[in-house]
């Protein structure tokens, strides 16, 4: 799997891998909370984010976004990997793509996740980030840099 930033023509695709993933888990499309998914440029990219896609064979795989906030923070988000990729290393790289955007641009990140995702919750601590709160079901890290 090989790293890029997002494009347009991917839309789809991004769709596509992070409604699987979600739906995979229990969790069905919520147009609030997914609307993000609708334009990326706008809602990372316009914003001095970024969002990166992982590719294998010319098909998007996975996905990581960064958001920016206020007081030059931003939040990690939209990690999400085919089952497939899974247990190979494939997540952490997409992650760390988004935490080395993350170091060089912010003074900070935040990240959300469901308490039942027990890796992606090691993988967060092992990189530095601190369990902060539970709020409305999910945890919620923090890491400065």
């Amino acid at each position: 799997m090989i790293i890029q930033m997002y494009d347009d023509s991917r839309m789809d695709e991004v769709r596509e891998v992070v409604l699987g993933v979600l739906l995979e888990h229990g969790f069905e499309y919520d147009r609030l909370k997914d609307a993000d998914l609708k334009d990326i440029n706008s809602y990372y990219l316009s914003k001095d984010g970024a969002f990166f896609v992982g590719i294998d064979d010319g098909r998007v795989v996975g996905t990581a976004g960064v958001r920016k906030l206020e007081e030059n923070m931003c939040e990690i988000r939209r990690i999400y990997l085919k089952k497939e990729y899974r247990g190979k290393g494939n997540g952490e790289k997409l992650f760390l793509a988004a935490l080395n955007f993350a170091e060089k641009n912010c003074a900070g990140a935040l990240l959300k996740t469901d308490p039942a995702l027990k890796k992606a919750i090691s993988m967060y601590l092992k990189h530095g980030f601190s369990f902060v709160m539970k709020k409305d079901g999910y945890l919620y890290f923090e890491k400065r840099f």
